[in-house]
């Protein structure tokens, strides 16, 4: 590229700002010298033929999953009962994208709290989400906390199904949600949309719901 154009502009800016703004004599030269500090930065690090990178589009995916993600984990817990401070405060992040942050919040709730299943299971969420996807050791074993913690809730067996799913093994997810509704008492809140998400996943992989006696068969 020519650098013509930018020094004539340099040039152009400089004459602006002495003869239209009256910029004292005693400034010229400081104001000289800003202008080509930033000319010599944009010579070692400007890269124009680079295309911008989209960080608006990616931040608000980030936030739209992570409200989602907070959403869904909510509907397997007593609307009325609040989760801890730390929960609290790590959803905030999880909202925003910030995995990382959330995962140092939910880290203080089971070290304060190890019997708080829920701050295990956003635990693995957060660990799941910082890792773009993959079910790491650490994240499986808050999985399992949470599991150990509060054997009849559902959630952490939906989730690490959902993390498996992410992982690209679908078949472990069809195995969990179809145990997780085979088992579902009737009438709980959550066997409806556990029903309709595994029906999708059904679908989207090209395979039928399992049959009694095709189970019995297995």
């Amino acid at each position: 590229m020519s650098w013509l154009p930018i020094l004539a502009l340099a040039a152009l800016v400089f004459g602006l700002a002495v003869y239209l703004l009256k910029l004292p004599r005693s400034l010229w030269m400081l104001f000289g010298s800003a202008l080509l500090f930033g000319l010599a930065g944009y010579a070692m690090q400007g890269n124009p033929g680079q295309p911008a990178a989209p960080t608006a589009p990616v931040a608000e995916e980030a936030s739209q999953t992570g409200e989602l993600l907070v959403e869904a984990r909510r509907e397997f817990y007593p609307e009325g009962r609040l989760p801890s401070r730390f929960v609290v405060t790590a959803d905030a992040f999880t909202r925003r994208g910030q995995h990382e942050q959330a995962a140092n919040f939910l880290r203080n709730a089971v070290a304060e709290n190890p019997q708080d299943s829920e701050a295990w299971l956003a635990l693995g969420n957060a660990l799941v989400e910082h890792a773009n996807g993959q079910l790491t050791a650490a994240a499986l074993y808050a999985y399992s906390r949470s599991e150990q913690v509060a054997p009849a809730n559902p959630a952490p067996t939906y989730f690490l199904g959902l993390a498996y799913l992410r992982a690209g093994e679908p078949g472990r997810t069809l195995a969990l949600w179809r145990e997780l509704l085979e088992n579902a008492p009737e009438g709980t809140d959550w066997r409806g949309p556990l029903a309709a998400r595994l029906e999708r996943l059904e679908a989207m992989l090209g395979v039928g719901p399992v049959s009694s006696t095709e189970e019995t068969e297995g």
